[in-house]
């Protein structure tokens, strides 16, 4: 009634009906005086379905169909009605990291081609920076921040945001004079607008450079290596007080 399309995490197509039917169901039940003829609807549903390159499988039924085709089937079902805007609640969340980087990026191909209005709800802080091009942050149903991808990676407005949005590590310092310390001395680094004090400095892991001895520089001890994809991640005792960092080499 709303002309609005719902995608939901778990698919929730209906069982007994073919991937044909689940997609046309909605413009199906429209008031008689809103319905298109019956070979519109099933032309419409065809046409999404190949949109979302499922074609061959419209006979089939949900259990004959893998989690990742499910999705598509719920997809193309929310797109038939031609909706003004377009919900989706974690639509990948039930799916296996490799199907849903596929997926992502096949759903950004597809809102560039149809030009709905998409709001896509995901705890996926990449599956967010991929796909999205205005990003809301939220925390315990409070807006932290609104902007582009760049602005919230580059310029996060609390350390929430820092935190939850890409990699990053967290150093108990202190301010004195617009000079950060740590522990005992300076840092080489500057935050001449903040009041003076304890303070917490955050810093991605791609900004750190690791050099094998020198002066001016945070000693540290690596506890741990470990390879993750095409990176590895160190893990660093530093200062007295052994504060742990995690770095991200390439």
């Amino acid at each position: 009634e709303r002309n609005i399309g719902f995608v939901f995490q778990h698919y929730a197509l209906f069982r007994h009906m073919t991937v044909l039917d689940n997609v046309a169901f909605g413009l199906k039940v429209r008031p008689a005086n809103r319905r298109p003829p019956a070979a519109d609807i099933r032309k419409r549903a065809l046409d999404l379905i190949d949109l979302v390159q499922l074609s061959g499988l419209e006979k089939r039924y949900p259990a004959q169909l893998s989690g990742g085709q499910r999705q598509r089937v719920a997809l193309a079902r929310a797109m038939a009605v031609e909706p003004n805007v377009l919900l989706l609640d974690e639509p990948f969340g039930a799916l296996d990291a490799q199907v849903r980087k596929e997926l992502r990026r096949w759903l950004r191909e597809i809102h560039d081609r149809t030009g709905h209005t998409t709001i896509f709800v995901t705890h996926d802080q990449e599956e967010a920076l991929e796909l999205a091009d205005r990003v809301v942050v939220m925390s315990k149903g409070t807006i932290e921040q609104v902007g582009t991808p760049d602005e919230i990676y580059d310029h996060p407005v609390s350390p929430f945001v820092y935190g939850f949005i890409g990699q990053s590590n967290a150093l108990a310092v202190t301010l004195a004079n617009g000079e950060i310390w740590f522990e005992d001395r300076p840092i080489g680094l500057r935050a001449p607008t903040e009041p003076d004090g304890p303070a917490t400095l955050y810093f991605r892991p791609h900004d750190i450079e690791l050099i094998d001895g020198c002066g001016g520089c945070l000693a540290g001890l690596v506890t741990a290596s470990r390879r993750v994809a095409g990176t590895r991640h160190l893990e660093l005792d530093l200062g007295r007080n052994h504060p742990h960092a995690e770095i991200e080499l390439p």
